[in-house]
């Protein structure tokens, strides 16, 4: 006999659920081309990236943080 586990609500609720974007997602609030993002990954300039499974996601936290290290200074 299997043991159903119940989903842990624990963190839902209290509003800890991470959020998950794609490179799309990401391009699209950046205004860059696809291809922009995809170069940086390469040069290790973009922000932390997660594979799951196939799909490519960055974390929402991880996405601001790395836009407030980006901030220039001298703009």
């Amino acid at each position: 006999m299997t043991q159903q586990l119940k989903p842990d609500t624990s963190t839902a609720e209290a509003g800890l659920v991470e959020e998950w974007l794609t490179p799309k997602d990401i391009c699209r609030e950046l205004q860059i081309p696809e291809q922009t993002f995809y170069q940086w990954r390469v040069k290790h300039l973009g922000p932390k990236a997660h594979r799951i499974g196939r799909h490519l996601r960055i974390s929402r936290t991880d996405f601001n943080e790395w836009i407030a290290s980006t901030e220039d200074h001298f703009a």
